[in-house]
This record gives C-alpha cells, sequence and structure tokens, in this order.
C-alpha cells in the first residue's frame, strides 16, 4: 500500500535522487583521485577518531614537507629533480622580476624606455634581464621535460592520475607566464608577437572575439593591453601557479613520495 509521502509507487524524490548521485559521484574513481584516504568527503567516511587524525596529517598546510624520504627519491638518475629544477627556475624568476619591477613602468612608451635604461644607467640591469629572460625559456624548456619524464615512466597512473592534472594545469601556468611577459619590453618583436597569438585566440570556437577581447583590452594591442599582460604577469598567475604548486608538492608526498614503487 502507498504511503502519503509518494514514494510507494516506487518514484524517487528531488532529494533521494540527489542523494543518490552524490554516492556515486564520490565512489567514482576521479573522487578517489582528488580525495585522499580518511577525508570527510571520502565515500563511507565516519567521525572517528582515526579519521580526524586523518584529516589533520594529509593537511597540505602542515606537512608540506616530509618527515620521512624514500631511498629511491634520493637516488642519482639521468632525470634527477627535473621538478626542483623547474621549481629553482620560478625562485630566480621571481627574484629577478621584482628586481626588475623597481625600474619598469607598465605604460607605453615608458616600458620600452625602461627596458632601454635598464642596459645603460642601471647597475647590471641588463644582466639581471637575461638572466630573468633565459630562465624562463628554461622553466619552459625543464617543465616540459619533467612532464616527459612523468608520461614515459608511467608515473601519472593511480594514485598519482590527480597530480598529472596539477601539473598539466602547471605547465598551461607556465606558458601563460612566458607569452605575458613577451610583451613587457614594448618592442616590435613582442608587439606582433603578441597580435599573432591574440588572433589564434581568437579563433576560438563560439567564444573567439570574446577571448580576444579579454586579451588585449580592446581590438588591437595597445596601452590596455600591456597593463593587463603586467597585472597578469606579475600578480594574477603567480598567485595561481604558488597555489598549485603546493597542492602539488603535497600530492607528491602523499602518493607515494617521488615516482618510484609505491
Amino acid at each position: 500500500m502507498a504511503n502519503g509521502n509518494g514514494s510507494g509507487n516506487g518514484r524517487m524524490t528531488l532529494g533521494e535522487r540527489l542523494a543518490t548521485v552524490g554516492e556515486r559521484m564520490r565512489g567514482s574513481e576521479a573522487w578517489e583521485s582528488i580525495f585522499r584516504p580518511g577525508s570527510p568527503f571520502r565515500k563511507g567516511y565516519s567521525d572517528s577518531p582515526r579519521n580526524r587524525s586523518y584529516v589533520i596529517m594529509n593537511n597540505v598546510l602542515y606537512h608540506l614537507h616530509p618527515v620521512k624520504v624514500k631511498r629511491h627519491g634520493v637516488r642519482l638518475s639521468y632525470t634527477l629533480c627535473l621538478g626542483g629544477l623547474s621549481f629553482f627556475l620560478f625562485i630566480l624568476l621571481t627574484i629577478t622580476g621584482i628586481f626588475l619591477m623597481f625600474y619598469y613602468r607598465p605604460a607605453a612608451p615608458d616600458a620600452y624606455i625602461d627596458i632601454a635604461r635598464l642596459s645603460t644607467d642601471v647597475a647590471f640591469g641588463q644582466l639581471v634581464r637575461n638572466i630573468h629572460r633565459w630562465g624562463a625559456h628554461l622553466m619552459v624548456i625543464t617543465v616540459f621535460l619533467h612532464m616527459t619524464r612523468v608520461f614515459y615512466h608511467g608515473a601519472y597512473k593511480p594514485p598519482r592520475e590527480f597530480n598529472w592534472v596539477v601539473g598539466v594545469v602547471l605547465l598551461f601556468i607556465t606558458l601563460l607566464l612566458s607569452f605575458t611577459g613577451y610583451l613587457l619590453p614594448w618592442d616590435q618583436l613582442a608587439l606582433w608577437a603578441v597580435t599573432v597569438g591574440s588572433n589564434m585566440a581568437g579563433y576560438t570556437p563560439v567564444f573567439g572575439d570574446q577571448v580576444s577581447f579579454v586579451l588585449l583590452g580592446g581590438i588591437e594591442v595597445g596601452g590596455p593591453t600591456l597593463l593587463r599582460f603586467y597585472v597578469l604577469h606579475v600578480l594574477a598567475l603567480p598567485f595561481l601557479i604558488v597555489i598549485f604548486m603546493a597542492v602539488h608538492f603535497w600530492r607528491v608526498r602523499k602518493d607515494g613520495g617521488i615516482s618510484g614503487p609505491l
């Protein structure tokens, strides 16, 4: 006999459907790759002292650096520390970039004049600029080689598949950092290179015109474009890459250490 709430006829209420979808989502492989065992968001979580301790032990802010390192993680190899080298180059770029910010104004034509003065009026200005420029090129290369090594060694497989996605995001942000920094010298090479890049972005399906307008701040490369690229290069993208690097390093530690036997 059907009860008064209408569930006796075999139909599920909206709340029951949402609960079922939520259970299936929490039991999926993608969900389990993101949330580690002991997380309150995992399927079957129970509020117990053991699971509470798991939450603390898996916290990225408390346990970014490992207490122990496995033997294979410190052995010399031909791919030694490509990820660490990429991080070192990021620190180098941060230091040299802060130095360059003291002598740079993100406005036309002041940007080109400031870059020219670095070569003549600022002590070690040309040296620091070249370190920053070549360091950016090397960072793109090392990040690409690092991901190539991870792919061919199969280090993206479970339980590291989520960290592989984080690595792809880091590669994308690295390329964006290099692209946005390319315009800052405000010379002919930078102007036409960004023009070509923005035209390519304009062919994005459906949202091409909007993507091009967001990048340029107008219909062509100009002063608003320079200011927009400067803010992205020195503030927005570094903020994002620091967050994703912290998550990346944390998951390396929690997913079995540097690629090797689990």
